[in-house]
């Protein structure tokens, strides 16, 4: 494989990994905010709340967040998927505010902004550190 393929398709999985996982947590919140609280430790209404459609698209985008991921760091170094994908909480916390009405402080901000910062810096490395062979 080319270098310039292997950073094409791991910056097109990262953003797969990544708006699968703000759209799969924002739709597992929603969906668990309507079915409401759970005081009790039993196993049944969790198992319930899948029959809620907001918490089995949620299921459903987290599977396919999981997926990406695998496949993600099937080529590409651990310690460049971390950071990189990370940015998915930078966007959880954006969504948060906009869409779900929750406080995001100004602390809470500049450490999102810390996050977007670090994803920037581990963005310009070079995704895979072992030797790309040419394949035959």
């Amino acid at each position: 494989m080319h270098a310039h393929e292997l950073v094409l398709k791991t910056a097109v999985a990262s953003i797969v990994v990544i708006v699968t996982n703000v759209i799969g947590n924002y739709a597992l919140t929603v969906g668990m905010r309507q079915v409401g609280v759970v005081e009790t430790w039993s196993p049944v209404p969790y198992i319930e709340a899948f029959a809620h459609p907001w918490v089995g698209i949620g299921v459903a985008f987290m599977l396919a967040w999981l997926i990406s991921r695998l496949i993600l760091l099937s080529w590409a170094d651990l310690s460049y998927v971390l950071p990189v994908t990370s940015f998915s909480y930078a966007l959880s916390a954006l969504a948060g505010a906009l869409y779900l009405h929750e406080k995001v402080t100004e602390r809470d901000w500049a450490g999102v902004a810390l996050i977007t910062a670090g994803v920037a810096l581990v963005a310009l490395t070079f995704p895979e550190t072992t030797e790309i062979t040419e394949e035959k």
